[in-house]
């Protein structure tokens, strides 16, 4: 395994194994399992372009040969920032081929996401769109690829800068096989590095193997009912655990299924896919799902293929999840989980208590799953307490990471979920995280990182970033801050200072209050449960006036 990984132990590993749960497969030969089953099945639907398997599998492979002739070799880290298109499909197999590991970064990271990526992964190169809408990532790309060395290679889906190697020129006439099985990778080397929801710094790098990625996708079809009848919308960004294999466009590829990935997400164009492609199972979101129920939009198309909506990130109220049923006739599944391996999702045969209320239950039965008091012993089931969790497709520990890593896990091995959450039997009900942490819409914001930066203002004395609640996304952030004497400081300069330390846009907080002095208590301790309550009272106010 890649140095800096912390594997399963022995004896773990081997109970795996005997279970049938890792199969040996590289998550690339995976999906040409399914190729050689169903070559001309349709693989990928973007637009008016159709792939099949036998197509993508074709694509990836030359590509590969492309990417080992630019000079990557296996274990080679590579930043990877492209938009949901069919060139990441073809780009994500081409690198587990090779055994290059991809570092799934988020169109919406910016300059200081990134530059922590490439540093932590110590990324050999960074593969980008030119633009996306008004963005234009070939500038940031250029920047970052001067302040660090170990970055030889900028690539680019679409028109590529100087010094930048265009995408479209990288595949080979040929996929060469032998050269190929030369460097396949071991299924117990690391396949795809994913992002932590980052509690108290920026992302930690989660380093996940082949064989337990295939496991994780193949788990999550499972449970999700896919099937070679399967047509999956994607929506939200493939790079993300979610779409990506929980069960996402892996599991879909593991039944032979279709992955359809959706132009924009605007309501109307995602209803006539729908109706055009006769989607079975949408991966959405609270902010999505909001946004459909509360318009008639579904209603002006067919869309009678819906069996399944998914919502993954946030907890969705049992409320809506009822109006899914009724309004769409479709079957509300909740999936809970972390990019670090665990991940529970509701049965679409549960008994209504349990598919309307609860965030589901392990999709292995070799999960293991405790619920602890602050004080390390584990509580009886339905009292509140932080869930952790081993199993055949958790993670052992972060990557290069160990001072984090021992208070992440448990001295036995357990994850740290960070959750508080009741457990009934195996199924689990979540109440909220245990340390800072901002929930909008399934982007974890971490408010340590936002307050550092805001202490930066020169007029700022104290910071406190907080959650407030909103209808379509469950919170947004609030900055509250206590100014030195005399000083002032507008939202708009707020906003304008964090935008020029280049950080992700959803990360920005939505609102500015500028309070005399923060509730604490006997200790000093800022008592964020007040300011929550303070904000919400005064957006209360001003919806009265």
């Amino acid at each position: 395994m890649l140095e800096g990984c912390v594997p399963w132990p022995a004896e773990f590993a081997r109970r795996y194994l005997d279970a049938g749960l890792w199969e040996g497969l590289a998550v690339s030969e995976m999906v040409e399992r399914t190729a050689r089953r169903l070559p001309q099945k349709a693989a990928i639907v973007y637009g008016d372009n159709r792939i099949t398997y036998e197509e993508l599998i074709r694509s990836a492979k030359r590509l590969a040969i492309g990417l080992l002739r630019l000079g990557l070799k296996p274990q080679d880290r590579a930043v990877v920032q492209l938009p949901n298109r069919p060139e990441f499909v073809s780009l994500y197999l081409a690198l587990n081929y090779i055994g290059v590991i991809p570092v799934m970064a988020l169109r919406a990271h910016r300059q200081a996401e990134i530059r922590h990526f490439v540093t932590s992964s110590a990324a050999a190169a960074y593969f980008i769109a030119d633009r996306v809408a008004a963005f234009d990532y070939r500038p940031m790309a250029t920047e970052i690829a001067a302040e660090f060395p170990s970055l030889r290679h900028v690539v680019v889906v679409g028109e590529a800068g100087p010094n930048q190697t265009p995408f479209a020129t990288l595949s080979s006439p040929e996929p060469d096989e032998a050269l190929l099985a030369s460097v396949r990778p071991d299924p117990g080397d690391v396949s795809t590095m994913l992002l932590s929801g980052g509690t108290t710094s920026l992302s930690k790098l989660i380093p996940r193997t082949h064989n337990d990625y295939v496991l994780n996708a193949r788990l999550c079809g499972q449970v999700g009912g896919f099937s070679e009848d399967t047509v999956f919308l994607a929506i939200l960004p493939l790079g993300h655990n979610y779409n990506l294999a929980s069960p996402g466009l892996l599991g879909a590829f593991y039944t032979g299924g279709t992955l359809v990935i959706a132009g924009s997400t605007d309501a109307s164009d995602i209803f006539s896919t729908v109706a055009r492609e006769r989607v079975t199972v949408i991966a959405a979101a609270v902010p999505l799902i909001t946004t459909w129920l509360n318009s008639n939009v579904a209603e002006r198309f067919d869309v009678s293929s819906l069996r399944v909506i998914q919502n993954g990130g946030a907890r969705l109220a049992p409320e809506l999840r009822v109006r899914l049923r009724k309004e769409l006739g479709c079957t509300p599944q909740e999936i809970y989980g972390t990019a670090e391996g665990l991940i529970n999702m509701t049965r679409l045969d549960d008994s209504d208590d349990v598919l309307l209320e609860s965030s589901g239950a392990p999709v292995s039965t070799l999960d293991e799953i405790k619920v602890l008091a602050d004080a390390g012993h584990e509580v009886p089931d339905g009292e509140p307490g932080e869930l952790v969790t081993r199993g055949p497709y958790t993670i052992r520990g972060y990557y290069n990471a160990p001072t984090i890593n021992a208070d992440a896990f448990t001295p036995d091995g357990f994850y740290r979920m960070g959750d508080i959450v009741r457990k009934r039997g195996r199924y689990v009900y979540t109440e909220g995280r245990r340390k800072d942490l901002i929930n909008r819409g399934g982007e974890k914001i971490s408010c340590d990182e936002v307050e550092n930066l805001i202490f930066g203002i020169g007029q700022v004395k104290q910071v406190s970033v907080v959650a407030m609640a909103d209808p379509v996304f469950g919170e947004k952030a609030c900055a509250c801050v206590v100014l030195h004497p005399g000083a002032h400081l507008t939202f708009d300069e707020l906003i304008a200072h964090l935008r020029a330390q280049q950080i992700a846009s959803f990360k920005l907080p939505e609102r500015l209050e500028v309070l005399a002095s923060f509730p604490v208590s006997p200790v000093g301790k800022i008592l964020k449960r007040e300011l929550r309550e303070i904000v919400a009272q005064r957006i209360a106010a001003e919806a009265t006036k």
